[in-house]
């Protein structure tokens, strides 16, 4: 296999590869593989024929779709589903004891400590979390939350029972079955699409209890931020913590950083040492599928998007 690493090399993969008697050239060499860890800006114009795949060595590939990448390319494409599931599943336990424990309303004076004290949730107190987009990140995270004793609620597009969860809903069922409502804890890991973009609305935050709270590890535009400020100052909801906003980076100025039980973490769920340290892997597995004339391991739908 030939295989091409842009927007730039990574070194680690590169030795991986060709540990694996792969060899590495650069796009105008005819590649078989096309490894992309880069933005929609960097993508180039033209592929070469020879490209049989694309691998992203990211999860989440909205940015690529939205731009018309992956549908101009005319490539197949491998998203990297999966294989960040443990280190985000521990990113997103971190987050919820966060706003659970109301990290975020320390000050230095100590005036918000007997409030916080009041306040403080734990997840050992019979609560109710709900993983909205429960797949491999989710199912990771119901392992890590069976210590605590939590009921839990995982919603998917097919209704199909995901293991670990106790009870599975299928997304299109999430209101009719009071999910957003009966929840402590609500955590996003749906992809961004078009009928996922703004689902948790001013209308969603309104069903869901006072003393719940938030948590987007997936994408910041699933969460209409002007209504998630206008939720946290008004006590409609008890707390959020994000991994990822509307907009991205978010402006200095922006409301959001004054709402005092708002816990922000920068897009750091999972980092790029990670990809490093496992793309190449992925790319391996996914170009054997190929050679048997099977499916990618974790083909995108080009048409759906993720």
């Amino acid at each position: 296999m030939k295989f091409a690493i842009l927007p730039k090399p990574w070194t680690q993969t590169v030795t991986e590869l060709e540990a694996e008697g792969h060899e590495h050239v650069s796009l105008e060499g005819n590649p078989d593989v096309l490894i992309y860890h880069g933005g929609a800006a960097d993508f180039p114009e033209e592929i070469p024929e020879s490209v049989q795949f694309a691998q992203f060595a990211w999860a989440g590939i909205d940015a690529l779709d939205e731009a018309g990448i992956l549908k101009r390319s005319g490539l197949r494409w491998a998203n990297a589903a999966g294989l960040y599931d443990d280190n985000v599943a521990e990113s997103t336990l971190a987050l919820i004891l966060g706003a659970l424990h109301q990290y975020r309303r320390v000050t230095r004076d100590g005036s918000t400590t007997r409030e916080i004290a009041h306040e403080t949730q734990y997840l050992v107190e019979d609560k109710t979390v709900a993983i909205v987009g429960a797949g491999g990140i989710g199912k990771k995270l119901l392992s890590f939350l069976v210590p605590f004793g939590v009921y839990t609620i995982a919603v998917n597009r097919s209704g199909r029972p995901v293991e670990g969860a106790d009870e599975t809903v299928r997304m299109a069922e999430i209101e009719s079955k009071n999910v957003w409502g009966r929840a402590d804890v609500v955590v996003l890991l749906a992809p961004l699409t078009e009928s996922t973009r703004g689902m948790v609305n001013a209308d969603v935050l309104a069903q869901m209890k006072q003393t719940a709270v938030l948590v987007n590890v997936a994408r910041g535009p699933l969460v209409v931020t002007d209504d998630l400020v206008e939720a946290l100052n008004n006590g409609t909801i008890a707390g959020a913590a994000l991994d990822v906003t509307d907009p991205e980076p978010l402006p200095a100025d922006h409301p959001l950083w004054d709402c005092e039980r708002c816990l922000m973490t920068p897009h750091t769920a999972s980092t790029p040492r990670f990809g490093k340290q496992r793309i190449g892997g992925l790319t391996l597995r996914n170009w054997e599928a190929l050679q048997r004339g099977e499916a990618l391991r974790t083909e995108v739908d080009v048409e759906q998007g993720y």
